[in-house]
């Protein structure tokens, strides 16, 4: 990305001397700029994005687990009644 940001070579070039496609190059070069960007006010970022989403997955896990241990609960409450 930085030979196409800071050269004097062309995304073509550079796509070209690296035999990748130009579409694939522009698109790493535009992720990376939109990475290394300050994220706007109140936005989240990629690491932030990536936290919540664990912590999402988790605490579905979490409840379903809980839903589980309140069923077996019941249920042997009723067997030792």
């Amino acid at each position: 990305m930085r030979l196409c940001r800071v050269g004097d070579r062309t995304v073509t070039q550079v796509a070209a001397d690296l035999d990748l496609t130009e579409t694939a190059l522009r698109a790493w070069v535009q992720l990376a700029a939109r990475a290394a960007a300050p994220p706007a006010a109140g936005a989240l970022t990629s690491e932030e994005r990536e936290e919540l989403l664990r912590l999402r997955r988790d605490n579905k896990r979490l409840q379903m687990e809980r839903d589980i241990l309140k069923r077996a609960t019941a249920f042997f409450a009723r067997e030792s009644a």
